[in-house]
């Protein structure tokens, strides 16, 4: 895994195949010249993005970073003995 830990979760993983299942549905509509099928294609893209949010919000993403900056501010005042 590397250190960032990017994309390395099962909401990360759905998200992309469930996109990537659509991008190749609407590819292979387009080809076709059949419109409806596209959409649906365009259709599963975005159900991706959906799953994939759910899933991070139900716990199954990356915990989201915690922002240095506090901890740079809690270092710059001085401690009181």
């Amino acid at each position: 895994m590397s250190s960032s830990g990017h994309g390395h979760t099962p909401a990360a993983w759905t998200g992309v195949i469930i996109s990537f299942i659509g991008f190749c549905v609407a590819g292979a509509f387009i080809v076709l010249a059949n419109v409806p099928g596209f959409w649906a294609g365009m259709a599963l893209i975005g159900l991706g993005a959906v799953v994939g949010g759910l899933m991070r919000a139900a716990g199954m993403g990356q915990e989201p970073k915690r922002s240095a900056k506090p901890l740079a501010q809690a270092q710059a005042q001085p401690q009181e003995s």
